[in-house]
Parts: C-alpha cells; sequence; structure tokens
C-alpha cells in the first residue's frame, strides 16, 4: 500500500477494516430514563474542567436504550452528565458512560472524546416499575427505579434541553503517554423527533468501585426523572477549546 493510500484511506482503526462507519449516526426509538439529583457542589468543581462552569449542585444520571442505531448496532448505555455553561451558553459536559457494545465505545471515543468504558448497563420495564441498572463485571454500579408512565409529559417543552450543547474532554496519548490531543468538544442532537415522554417517581443508588467511581459525585436528594422516547441523530463535533494550543 503506498503512502498516499494510507493517507486517503486512514479514518479509524485498524486501516483495512474501520472498528466503525464514517457519522453521522442516526437513531431510532432511542430511550431514556433520566434521574436528576442534588449532589455535592465541592464534588463537581473538582471533576469538571475548566473553561466550563458548574453553577449548581446538579447531576443527571442517564440510562439509553439503543436498539437501531446507525453502524452501531443495537446497545445500551449509562452514565453521568453535568449541567455546566461555557461562555455564556448552558449545556452538559458528559463526565461518565459505560456501555455494553465495542464499536461504540471505539467510535465515541476517537471522533467525540466520549470518556466511554465497556460495562453491562440496561433498561427494562419490571411491572409497574422502569428500572436502569449499571454492573461492571459482577459489581453493581447503580440501580435507577422510576414509576412507569405516571404522568405524561408534553415532549416538546423538553426539546430544548435535548438539543442543548453537550461538552467532552477528548484526549488522545502519543506514542510516549503524554497528550497528543487534549481538546474541549461540543456536540448537538439534532433531527429530533420525540415519540413520547413522561414522568414519575424515582430511586437512585450509586455504589463505590475503583474503577468507576460514579459514587464520587453521591446522591443527596433526588430532584426528578423523565422517561423519553426519540428518534434523532448525533451530530458530529466541533474543537472549543485546544488545552495544548
Amino acid at each position: 500500500m503506498k503512502m498516499s493510500d494510507v493517507v486517503s484511506n486512514a479514518f479509524s482503526m485498524p486501516l483495512t477494516s474501520p472498528a466503525y462507519p464514517k457519522g453521522p449516526y442516526r437513531f431510532v426509538n432511542r430511550e431514556f430514563l433520566v434521574i436528576t439529583y442534588r449532589t455535592d457542589l465541592e464534588a463537581l468543581r473538582a471533576v469538571v474542567p475548566e473553561p466550563l462552569q458548574v453553577d449548581e449542585p446538579i447531576v443527571k444520571f442517564e440510562f439509553i436504550r439503543m436498539p437501531d442505531s446507525t453502524g452501531f448496532g443495537d446497545y445500551t448505555e449509562a452514565g453521568q452528565v453535568i449541567p455546566v455553561s461555557f461562555q455564556g451558553r448552558k449545556g452538559g459536559y458528559v463526565h461518565a458512560m459505560f456501555l455494553n457494545d465495542g464499536s461504540p465505545i471505539a467510535g465515541g471515543r476517537e471522533i467525540w472524546g466520549f470518556p466511554k468504558k465497556l460495562a453491562q448497563p440496561s433498561l427494562r420495564v419490571e411491572q409497574d416499575t422502569l428500572v436502569g441498572t449499571l454492573d461492571l463485571g459482577s459489581v453493581r454500579l447503580a440501580t435507577g427505579t422510576m414509576g412507569y408512565k405516571h404522568q405524561t409529559l408534553d415532549g416538546e417543552s423538553l426539546r430544548a434541553g435535548l438539543e442543548a450543547p453537550s461538552f467532552l474532554l477528548k484526549i488522545i496519548p502519543h506514542v510516549d503517554c503524554t497528550p497528543r490531543i487534549c481538546e474541549l468538544v461540543e456536540y448537538s442532537l439534532t433531527d429530533l423527533t420525540i415519540k413520547g415522554a413522561w414522568a414519575g417517581p424515582a430511586g437512585l443508588e450509586l455504589f463505590a468501585h475503583a474503577l468507576a467511581p460514579v459514587s464520587a459525585l453521591p446522591v443527596r436528594e433526588v430532584l426528578s426523572a423523565t422517561h423519553i422516547l426519540t428518534d434523532l441523530t448525533l451530530g458530529l463535533g466541533k474543537v472549543v477549546h485546544d488545552y495544548l494550543g
């Protein structure tokens, strides 16, 4: 293979059979359970990088079921998103994500900088309860529950929150383990159709783990929970701050 061929074909690894196709990526029947809780402000400030700003001690724990996604297939995800502001705009900082499929782990980390790790999340209905769980091996990391469709919400009232910008810290190491890329990346969800939205009583438990410290942002009070069914497109990102530049 000529050097020019390497450059023209380079997209992802491996060169001759990339782990995922090029985006953007469309999701059909993407289902969210989002439990919003109050935590400790100093704990948030210890993990959110400047120039993002934390204004209140709030975290959103998300369980996301994705049965039909372009290039990535069928998988489930869970993690923590922290409401932040950047240059006067409100958005969310994606702090931790855990999922059960190698292709979106590779694509999410390499393209945008999603902080994805391999684990075993699930989102399911058990009789009258929507249940989200997150396990790493045999260890439980999180359990979230919500009364199933207790209150119907106006889906359009949630649109602004879903379409708000999200921020990621993308880190790619050099061969000597120094940072080759260290950037703040912004992305948004587009072409959004909200098929249904509901609220209900909720509970959330987080458990300690040395390699997945979700409980370092402890649950002080559950504030709300929403269950949302959508179709959407995950747009490609843009760099809004270069830490090495």
